[in-house]
Formats: structure tokens, sequence, C-alpha cells
């Protein structure tokens, strides 16, 4: 998902648990309200919220954050079509799961063809 060259500019991420909304701004480079705008355009992105509705992102939101900063500034990616790389992203393991799925069961009916045609050759 997150490239490392896309956080090559930006300041390394601390081991910490939760992070606010000011910290995370500073981490990508990123002011407040368009963190907050991207939370209701990017599903994906939901931070812890508690008292007060104050946000508290973890780890894997910051990294994401920094996916999507880079897919609209850097590859000009819209709205959109970030959501729809987001999915795809998303998506793939499934993909590949069916893809693996579809070369077993290939893989088992070549098996049973050649030990049928090992059968008739020993015949």
């Amino acid at each position: 998902m997150l490239d490392p060259r896309d956080s090559s500019d930006l300041p390394p991420i601390p081991g910490k648990r939760y992070f606010t909304i000011g910290e995370v701004s500073e981490l990508c480079e990123v002011k407040p309200h368009v963190l907050r705008y991207w939370e209701q355009e990017f599903p994906q992105l939901s931070p812890v919220k508690r008292r007060g509705n104050r946000r508290y992102y973890q780890r894997h939101d910051v990294e994401l954050i920094r996916h999507i900063k880079n897919l609209l500034y850097k590859e000009g990616f819209t709205i959109n079509g970030a959501k729809n790389k987001l999915d795809m992203e998303a998506n793939q393991p499934a993909k590949v799961q069916k893809d693996q799925e579809k070369r077993s069961k290939t893989i088992k009916l070549l098996i049973g063809e050649l030990e049928e045609i090992s059968s008739l050759l020993d015949a």
C-alpha cells in the first residue's frame, strides 16, 4: 500500500499508539481541516474518537493519510480516482486468492488427465 518513496521527505512516524490531529498534521504535512475532509471522503480513514469528539489516529491511519496524500498530490489522482485506487488495493488479496483457487482447480484437472493417460499407456 504505502511505497517507502512516498514519505521520504516526511518526518518518521514515532512509535506511539495514538496521535492527535495536530501531530498527524505535522507528520503528514497536511492541514487539520484537510484531514477532517478526507475522513468524510475516504471510508478507510476512521480515527478513534474519544472525549469531546477528539480524534486519535493510529499508525495505520497515518500511513494511509500519507498514501492518500501521495495519490492526490504527487500522482495527480482526483478524490474519486484515489478512492477507486484504494478500493482496488483493498480487493487485490481477494483477487489473488481467487486466481490461486482457479490455478489449483486447473492443476487438479491436469493431474487427473495425466494419470488417465499414464494408465492407458501402462495397459
